[in-house]
């Protein structure tokens, strides 16, 4: 009867709790769960992986981080592995996303409060339902997942990988959820002038991290729900499209550790880099402790920008940052309203852009100096550092396995805030007011 009781009481607490703080929590309960199977004997070598190192891991495929203290493909065992690629897995598609997909698969229908917390998980404008949108969710990641790792599989056996049908399939999900995880320990600096691996990785970082909203508004417009793409889709369109073409164009012609290889292969490796910036896919086909500075930096603001929200990347996010620029513009020119294309923003929608950026920049700064105190390292490796597990990036200098402890805690919990957003942290602490300006007819997510 107490038992029961208790079960109630727990129960009751977890739907009084705020949507944001229940998605915390969740993203937590993860964590946990896979820090306790990633310390058992079994799914690592034999003192390979100390429990801090594990809590480690587990943070960082949950947030689809990448960062990595210990080799994943040497020091943690076939179970291990396969525990990491389900973390990334979860992590990538969104808390409550399995657990609603089997409600709506079974006939039923999802509970308010289910759908509240969706709205929350995937930062949906108001005019899409959530259970379509779930089932749109499971759907595309499955066809994609399933179609890189056949095509993974056959550029990784042609070019002689070991053992590549087990790395197509941890890679094709690890590029989806933009997790970064690889089980060579340098990354794909081995495959750097393999177009068909860079070319398949990076469309798969790009799938995952310009997001879901897209694709379930692409596919209406295809089959002729709707007549023109929503205004989050074009924003993350045309704004992922330009900040790409910008890094590569920079990248390509700034670096020097990449201006004496072959034409293409230079090409094919800004491409990359970029890529792996801007999805916070977290690979990389070049060292990154080798860049210059100014490359540094250029990547920085590419992990800082981000993916798209509804999406498997971090970040501050596309829509986040082209709203700042538009109050930005709407300034400079004197407008009162803030806008796309001739179409207003929704107040609440630019205030929480501002807020994000606000807060992103709050943790960032706050995450290098804690690690500046704790860390004797190069200055501008922390920093890249904390921008890395803030935008769930996994991109390093080399630096991660010398962190102290503390400064593994550091990065633990930079990854953990960045997995839901700097804001969304700030919420579930403060719980601010919801109200929404109902007198907007079209909506972006942010």
């Amino acid at each position: 009867m107490r038992m029961n009781q208790t079960w109630r009481a727990f129960w009751r607490f977890l739907n009084g709790l705020h949507p944001v703080r229940l998605v915390a929590l969740g993203y937590l309960s993860y964590i946990t769960i896979g820090w306790l199977v990633l310390a058992l004997p079994w799914s690592r070598a034999p003192g390979a992986v100390s429990a801090l190192d594990a809590l480690f891991t587990a943070t960082s495929a949950v947030s689809t981080t990448g960062l990595a203290t210990v080799s994943t493909g040497h020091d943690y065992s076939a179970f291990g592995q396969v525990i990491i690629l389900i973390l990334f897995q979860l992590g990538g598609i969104g808390y409550m996303t399995l657990g609603s997909f089997v409600v709506l698969s079974r006939g039923e229908t999802l509970s308010a409060r289910r759908q509240e917390i969706g709205k929350v998980v995937f930062s949906l404008p108001q005019d899409l339902r959530i259970d379509k949108f779930i089932w749109g969710v499971i759907a595309f990641t499955a066809i994609v997942e399933t179609a890189g790792a056949c095509a993974l599989f056959l550029a990784l056996r042609a070019a002689g990988a070991a053992d590549p049908a087990w790395s197509a399939v941890f890679h094709s999900v690890s590029a989806f959820c933009t997790a970064g995880f690889s089980l060579y320990d340098d990354s794909f600096e081995r495959l750097r002038g393999n177009v068909a691996v860079n070319v398949i990785l990076g469309v798969l970082s790009y799938l995952g991290a310009i997001g879901f909203i897209v694709f379930v508004d692409c596919w209406r417009r295809v089959i002729g729900k709707t007549s023109r793409l929503t205004l989050t889709t074009r924003v993350i369109l045309v704004t992922t499209a330009w900040v790409s073409a910008a890094g590569i164009a920079l990248l390509f012609l700034e670096e020097p550790a990449i201006r004496g290889l072959p034409a293409h292969e230079r090409l094919l490796a800004a491409c990359f880099q970029v890529a792996a910036a801007a999805t916070t896919a977290g690979f990389n086909s070049v060292p990154i402790g080798a860049l210059s500075q100014a490359s540094l930096f250029l990547l920085m603001m590419l992990m800082v920008i981000g993916a798209s929200p509804a999406g498997t990347g971090g970040g501050l996010k596309t829509t986040t940052f082209s709203a700042v620029f538009a109050v930005v513009k709407s300034s400079l020119l004197g407008r009162e309203r803030v806008s796309f294309w001739g179409k207003p923003i929704p107040d609440e929608r630019v205030r929480a852009a501002v807020a994000s950026l606000g807060l992103y920049s709050g943790v960032l700064i706050l995450g290098c100096y804690l690690l500046a105190l704790t860390e004797a390292l190069p200055f501008e490796g922390l920093l890249f550092e904390s921008a890395s597990a803030l935008g769930t990036v996994g991109l390093s200098t080399g630096i991660t396995a010398q962190l102290t402890p503390i400064g593994k805690l550091i990065i633990i919990m930079l990854m953990f805030i960045g997995r839901g957003g700097p804001l969304a942290f700030g919420i579930a602490l403060f719980f601010p007011s919801r109200a929404a300006d109902v007198r907007v007819r079209e909506d972006v997510a942010v």
